[in-house]
């Protein structure tokens, strides 16, 4: 089966970045304003992978694996065919393409956040797994996704209204996709 590449706006959003960013806050508002289904990422991490968490412990590779396999299966077409917001940190590149080989019409939402900003945040959270011993390790892990395909980058000190209405102009511009049935637009 040949690829094409076609026009067409994106139909599934991945709101990443890492931990405090805000991607939960700016993702459920993503999903509200745009009324696509919205499916927190730490929800499907498997238990032994949040203890990890809470005690302190980067997750590795293999962790995440059967992680992003679920969330990929959120992605899928048959899946996202009304839209998807889905919140998932996707720090390598490796992962965000395991993401788009789900979801042709996949783009993410690149919350930028400086250490400090992250740890602070991190730090004022009550109640959640994530622990701020673990914000360094973000970023040690973060490979900057700007360069790839669309990709919007923000500020992620800015408000969330602010953060949801450009996502919102960026989503609704016409996009190159990839389409498996080699179609051209």
């Amino acid at each position: 089966m040949d690829s094409a590449i076609l026009k067409t706006p994106l139909s599934a959003i991945v709101v990443m970045g890492v931990s405090g960013c805000g991607k939960s806050s700016v993702g459920a508002a993503c999903a509200d304003a745009l009324g696509w289904t919205l499916h927190e990422g730490d929800a499907y991490h498997a238990p032994e992978s949040i203890g990890k968490m809470r005690a302190g412990t980067p997750l590795t590779d293999a962790d995440r694996a059967g992680w992003l396999d679920r969330l990929a299966a959120l992605l899928a077409p048959a899946h996202a065919g009304q839209g998807v917001v889905l919140t998932c940190s996707a720090l390598r590149r490796s992962y965000r393409d395991r993401l788009r080989a789900a979801q042709p019409g996949l783009g993410f939402v690149f919350l930028e956040l400086d250490y400090a900003q992250a740890l602070a945040r991190v730090q004022a959270r009550a109640g959640h797994f994530f622990s701020p011993a673990l914000v360094a390790d973000q970023f040690a892990t973060l490979e900057s996704p700007a360069g790839e395909p669309q990709v919007l980058a923000l500020d992620a000190t800015r408000p969330v209204q602010q953060l949801v209405q450009e996502t919102v102009r960026w989503l609704r511009a016409p996009h190159d996709t990839l389409s498996p049935t080699g179609a051209s637009a």
